[in-house]
């Protein structure tokens, strides 16, 4: 079956979307059926720098999805879809989106795509519930300082105990000088 030729305006749309699906991080897929306008402003809003939230028809973001290489997201284009891409921290762009849902239950998670992989809504849940990249960053650090720490009173041990050592035998032999 041939496709069908298309209009240069949705030909610019799918270059457009193509083009963010290519330069993501991560797309999560959400159906906003019921929100308001002024709820899709909030919602871009709260994403911040981490995402751009944008409205689009589910042939021409499929078509741009197949256009970027990216495959098993065809199920998730029914309804009204906007794409969230994100371009930042995936972590922080996932819990905006969890938040924004829980205080307005109209905005539906359907699912997403995270380095060529797609993703549930539950996998997009799970990666919401991880800690931020900065906050793990500080864990690590955090352990590592505790881990050199360990190892510097490890290896002050033998020293210590040889000063109190030396000090015990002068004491020791000062008093059998003495006596």
């Amino acid at each position: 079956m041939a496709d069908k030729p298309v209009r240069t305006d949705k030909a610019t749309a799918v270059a457009e979307l193509t083009e963010q699906f290519r330069s993501s991080t991560a797309t999560v897929l959400t159906e906003f059926r019921g929100l308001t306008v002024a709820q899709l402003k909030a919602l871009r809003r709260s994403l911040g720098g981490q995402a751009t939230y944008a409205v689009a028809k589910n042939t021409l973001a499929k078509r741009a999805a197949t256009d970027a290489g990216i495959t098993g997201l065809d199920d998730l284009f029914t309804g009204p879809t906007a794409l969230a891409f994100v371009s930042g921290d995936v972590v922080e762009a996932a819990k905006g989106l969890r938040d924004f849902a829980k205080a307005h239950p109209f905005l539906v998670i359907k699912g997403g795509i995270f380095e060529g992989k797609p993703l549930s809504a539950a996998e997009v849940g799970k990666l919401a519930d991880l800690e931020s990249r900065e906050v793990l960053l500080a864990k690590l650090a955090g352990a590592m300082k505790a881990n050199l720490s360990k190892a510097a009173a490890t290896l002050q041990a033998p020293l210590s105990q040889a000063v109190r050592l030396a000090a015990a035998l002068q004491n020791k032999r000062e008093r059998g000088e003495a006596a």
